[in-house]
């Protein structure tokens, strides 16, 4: 397959430097447990191909964007206690995503769009802070809120469960256990109302949420539900790289 402009770990010198890219999309997932089936990299794989699926629905249409290298590591402190769960603090998020958007600011890009595949990263009080230090517009998306999940599963599930494992049947099959090995994902509550309406949160210790890690059950999941799904928030994120690339970050309103 020849190289993609559209991503720039195979992109060259030879054509980043002709090219006047609208819109910079960063990938960032984690590496974490995911039940007893899913690989650790569930995230990376799940966000990277997201973010490549759409930056070529948008390159089709005529906006010049490129997707970054994915981001492996994401907020784990809830999964300390878990072999090879890899944290990084939101703190050195922040200090990664200064460098990142500084770096791509200077360079002439006006854009980004950090796209979220992991559900303990949080981006809204970093953009706040680093905003007004860089010429760049910065947005967030977490992929998993482009469409209604349950419009496409029984029983989407938090966490490596029916939507989780669909995406990734239809994605990296081979990478994947039988669903025979995989856990129920049951996830426990908080005993306290507040906290389990979810109108008041604390993190979760996961040890003590799921006995497999997962918080969903799988036992549904299909590779069709998968690309179905993947289908629809590509091309929800696609439209949107397509409306930020043609806009001006000096009227962005209405």
């Amino acid at each position: 397959m020849p190289p993609r402009p559209f991503v720039l770990a195979e992109a060259n010198w030879k054509s980043v430097k002709v090219t006047d890219y609208q819109v910079a999309i960063l990938p960032w997932g984690a590496t974490e447990p995911h039940n007893f089936h899913l690989p650790y990299g569930t995230d990376n794989y799940e966000t990277g191909a997201i973010a490549e699926r759409a930056a070529e629905i948008a390159w089709n249409r005529g906006a010049k964007v490129v997707v970054l290298p994915t981001v492996p590591f994401g907020v784990n402190t809830g999964q300390l206690d878990l072999k090879l769960a890899l944290n990084m603090n939101p703190s050195t998020q922040l200090a990664l995503l200064t460098d990142l958007a500084s770096a791509i600011s200077s360079q002439g890009l006006r854009k980004l769009l950090i796209l979220n595949g992991h559900g303990g990263n949080d981006f809204r009080q970093m953009i706040r802070e680093l905003q007004p230090r860089v010429n760049l517009f910065i947005c967030t998306i977490n992929w998993w809120t482009c469409v209604r999940g349950k419009d496409y599963f029984d029983e989407p599930g938090d966490h490596a469960g029916e939507m989780e494992t669909s995406v990734m049947m239809s994605l990296e099959p081979k990478l994947l256990l039988p669903l025979s090995e995989a856990g129920a994902g049951k996830a426990r509550q908080f005993r306290i109302a507040g906290l389990r309406e979810g109108w008041a949160w604390a993190p979760r210790q996961w040890s003590r949420v799921s006995e497999d890690t997962g918080t969903g059950n799988p036992a549904k999941s299909t590779a069709a539900k998968g690309e179905k799904f993947l289908h629809a928030v590509t091309e929800r994120i696609g439209g949107f790289l397509v409306d930020l690339a043609k806009a001006d970050p000096n009227e962005m309103y209405e």
